[in-house]
């Protein structure tokens, strides 16, 4: 997509939707499905290469054809983009067009001697602010975020037709080339297993697997397979190796890959937040009120004072005077605060808006491998066949996993890891290894054989459920070695199946005497085995997940499941962190639903399991459509079009590339408590950033309708145009401090979101009670101080830049909180000193030479008096009608 319908997208708030990703991914699942199913000899036939590989011509040949093996990824643009994305607001632009009319109005067809840039250069100044604290911000961010996307050059081992096995770089891979993968590698391409032996992966960067799969090069019962990611014989690109070793062919590499159908759609898409939809609403209200004030306001001025040229002037000026003009600013300057902040909490905001967003988010939808666990292996239990916890049991499977020579796959680890082992060091002390028998696939069980210091032999196995049934003839049951009857099998199995229901990975223990002083031990002597026990593993849940949740629900987040992992292991971190599931939706089903049905499902259900990357970005799409603010937590490569399609995207810095590049946020450490804070911080940052905006707006409203009366009855203007300009200045500037305001309690229990209705109405509310005031003040002017013609126009106009400023920056502690102002909420000491600092200007500038240079006259004493009791009315009326207006609404900022 170009610069410009990037431009008109952000602003028109167009969200660009397509069916590529689905098509690509499609294709994709189409393509592995029916690698899987063919024969060695057939894949082979259909990548056009052999046993023994390719020939280095025919490789280079290849690369040409297929480019290198690379997915698309999304690179920080160049600082001249960032800096004009940083442009493309719409608070900007509403601001660039009022200084073009400032510059033709008071520069190209002003009369000569009356030109005047005063207007000119205080907007293109605080445009420039705003646009500059955004990019260098932003700017630091990507260059943080691209530092922790940094990677290092892979290299894998090729075989090639003439050159034998030899070390490439990943980048130069082909279809055809075969490849060896061992223990540690990641997988570089999408590949067909030819031979494997005792392989295990890892593919919960994919699919959200928590535990490793077994993967062969067998060609599965097409039963079986459910999905493109559910093929034992598959490879995906960006999965690791954990155990065994494996001889493949690559299939597909870069965007062919599954894992590159998903990024090369991705690259560049980013729909519009929560954040982007309420900026564009505010600009719309703003531009609303323009265009309803600034005409009448045109016409009455031309018709009373007859000079339409002024009444031109004066209706841009009340064009400004209604536009926040520091808002850009403030809100840059509180995300960026908001930003510095959460860097102090390990992390990394990529887009400033996104702690906006954060603030926002009443969803949270997480993955749970990783998030809620600990993305690793560990032994829960270790029960004999009675179903009861069996420290013998332990030891025999400690023994198994310490002494086998072999690669030990995650599941040995877990054992050797396992708080009871300490008490097992002394092992090699009492035991010494006699021989062993390397675990097999086919076979899916491994045993050793270990003498004891009074010369008792004993072969100790463990595997899979059949396969070790298959192996035993007796069971120790109840301290007594019994046969194995088909009743006591099935009493094992339903032992297996309650502890899989409750999410565990089973694997079951055995040993027999051996009485042969041999040193020679094969597959036949795994036979007549007495059964002992079950061990089960699981991947633990975080201690902090369960707190984190409740946390984040004080606070008005839902927390919802979305995970590629199986339900039962879903259902049993959810019981063990305390999070109650109100309804659990297999991804099969949600491939089912149209649009409109899935919005429906998602509000009756929080937890959603064996999930797709696909099925996951609808997820997230249906709670957004039924007008949540939904964050996602998520560091695969299957998280990453809910990643992007999420207003909030958030991820770690050791997820995936994908999943960094598609996320907002990026947290230096995988924990929801991190989220909380960041939460709070967003609600206050938003806080701050609608105290500007409400204040303001309903002050300036006050503002415009006291000229809009006064128009009509006052044979001058009340203000002239620069004086309206820099009495806006001033109370800008007042506002700077802002971001380093307090915010209520109250405000932060509760997601907050952008409301142009609230504002609306709290503008019609509040900004009439200033004009009240203004009315007495229009009143003690003309007929106190009798300021009522031409020739006394600059005491009216000073008297009234005096009382409106200072009343302005009084509703800054009226509005900023709920609460009643110096007594029950007090505001930051920034926010006293600017606040306070400019009141004193606004006071002395009247009997200053700049005050006389711009029109303003010296103020008599008396005037004073008058402006006191003014203000302690106001403030009285104010809190007043502060509290109705609560009790009405329920609601303040």
């Amino acid at each position: 997509m170009g610069l410009i319908q990037k431009v008109i997208s952000k602003l028109s708030g167009q969200e660009i939707h397509t069916d590529e990703v689905r098509e690509a991914v499609s294709k994709a699942s189409a393509f592995l499905i029916e690698a899987s199913r063919a024969g060695v000899e057939e894949v082979l036939t259909r990548v056009n290469s052999s046993e023994q590989g390719l020939t280095e011509a025919e490789a280079l040949s290849r690369l040409e054809v297929y480019g290198n093996n690379e997915t698309a990824h999304e690179k920080a643009p160049s600082w001249f983009s960032q800096l004009i994305q940083a442009s493309i607001n719409p608070f900007v632009g509403i601001l660039i067009l009022l200084a073009v009319a400032a510059f033709i109005t008071e520069y190209i067809f002003a009369p000569p001697g009356e030109q005047d840039l005063t207007a000119v250069i205080i907007i293109v100044i605080l445009v420039l602010i705003s646009v500059l604290l955004t990019f260098f911000q932003e700017y630091q961010a990507n260059r943080a975020a691209d530092q922790l996307l940094s990677m290092i050059q892979n290299t894998t081992i090729v075989e090639r037709q003439d050159q034998g096995r030899v070390e490439l770089v990943t980048t130069n891979l082909v279809p055809g080339d075969i490849v060896y993968l061992s223990a540690g590698a990641i997988i570089p391409a999408d590949v067909r297993i030819l031979s494997a032996n005792n392989l295990s992966i890892n593919e919960a960067a994919l699919t959200g697997e928590s535990l490793p799969l077994e993967k062969e090069a067998e060609v599965p019962d097409e039963s079986t397979v459910l999905n493109a990611l559910d093929l034992p014989n598959i490879g995906y690109m960006g999965t690791n190796v954990v155990s065994g070793t494996a001889r493949t062919v690559v299939i597909a590499t870069g965007s062919g890959t599954y894992f590159g159908s998903m990024s090369r759609e991705l690259v560049g898409h980013h729909p519009p937040t929560s954040f982007d939809l309420g900026i564009r609403n505010v600009s719309m209200l703003l531009i609303r009120f323009m265009a309803i004030m600034v005409p009448i306001i045109f016409l009455i001025s031309g018709f009373v004072q007859g000079h339409w040229f002024n009444a031109l002037l004066f209706g841009l000026a009340v064009a400004v005077g209604l536009t926040p003009e520091m808002l850009p600013t403030i809100i840059t300057a509180n995300l960026a605060k908001g930003t510095i902040e959460m860097a102090r909490s390990k992390t990394i905001i990529k887009r400033l808006s996104a702690i906006q967003n954060l603030g926002a988010m009443n969803v949270l939808c997480t993955d749970k491998t990783g998030t809620l666990t600990y993305d690793t292996v560990a032994m829960e239990s270790y029960l004999n066949v009675e179903g009861l916890s069996d420290p013998m049991v332990y030891k025999y499977t400690y023994l198994n996993s310490y002494f086998q020579t072999g690669l030990r796959n995650p599941l040995d680890e877990a054992v050797l890891a396992h708080q009871q082992a300490d008490e097992l060091l002394s092992v090699e002390l009492d035991y010494t290894k006699i021989g062993e028998i390397p675990f097999e696939t086919a076979r899916r069980r491994m045993s050793v054989i270990v003498e004891n210091r009074n010369g008792e032999r004993q072969l100790i196995c463990k595997g899979a459920l059949d396969e070790m049934l298959a192996a035993s003839e007796h069971i120790r049951f109840k301290e007594d070695i019994t046969p194995l009857t088909g009743e006591l099998k099935e009493q094992v199995r339903r032992l297996a199946v309650q502890a899989n229901s409750d999410g565990l990975r089973i694997l079951l223990v055995a040993y027999r005497d051996i009485d042969n002083l041999s040193s020679n031990f094969g597959v036949e002597d795994e036979a007549n085995l007495v059964l002992f026990g079950l061990i089960g593993f699981l991947d633990p849940p975080k201690e902090t997940a369960g707190p984190a949740i409740q946390a984040l629900n004080k606070l008005g987040v839902e927390v919802r499941i979305i995970t590629g992992d199986n339900e039962i292991a879903t259902r049993r971190i959810c019981k063990e962190i305390g999070f109650t599931v109100r309804g659990l939706v297999q991804g099969s089903e949600i491939e089912t639903v149209s649009d409109h049905e899935l919005s429906q499902v998602v509000e009756n259900n929080n937890v959603f399991v064996r999930t797709t990357p696909l099925q996951k970005s609808r997820i997230i799409g249906a709670i957004k459509s039924n007008g949540h603010t939904v964050g996602f937590l998520g560091d695969g490569i299957n998280d990453a079009p809910a990643l992007r399609d999420a207003d909030v995207g958030i991820s770690v810095d050791n997820a995936v590339d994908i999943a960094k590049e598609s996320a907002e946020i990026i947290l230096l450490e995988k924990s929801l408590m991190i989220l909380e804070e960041g939460v709070s911080k967003g609600r206050h940052v938003f806080g701050n950033i609608m105290k500007y905006i409400k204040m303001t707006v309903s002050s300036n409203f006050g503002n415009v309708f006291s000229v809009l009366v006064a128009s009509i009855f006052i044979p001058f203007p009340p203000m002239l145009p620069l004086h309206l300009l820099i009495q806006n200045l001033l109370y800008d500037i007042s506002q700077i401090s802002i971001p380093w305001d307090h915010v209520d309690e109250e405000y932060i229990e509760r997601p907050q979101k952008w409301n142009p209705g609230s504002i609306a109405r709290f503008t019609l509310y509040i900004g009439p009670v200033s004009s009240i005031f203004d009315f007495t003040t229009f009143a003690l002017l003309w007929y106190v101080y009798g300021a009522s013609t031409g020739a006394e126009q600059s005491f009216f106009q000073s008297g009234w830049f005096v009382l409106g400023l200072l009343s302005q920056t009084m509703i800054v502690h009226m509005s900023r909180t709920r609460k009643i102002p110096f007594i029950e909420s007090t505001a930051a000491r920034p926010v006293l000193i600017m606040t306070g600092l400019v009141m004193l200007i606004g006071l002395v500038v009247p009997f200053t030479p700049f005050g006389h240079a711009v029109g303003f006259i010296s103020l008599p004493l008396s005037f004073f008096g008058w402006l006191v009791l003014t203000l302690l009315a106001y403030f009285i009326v104010m809190q007043i009608v502060k509290t109705l207006y609560i009790r009405r609404f329920k609601v303040w900022l």
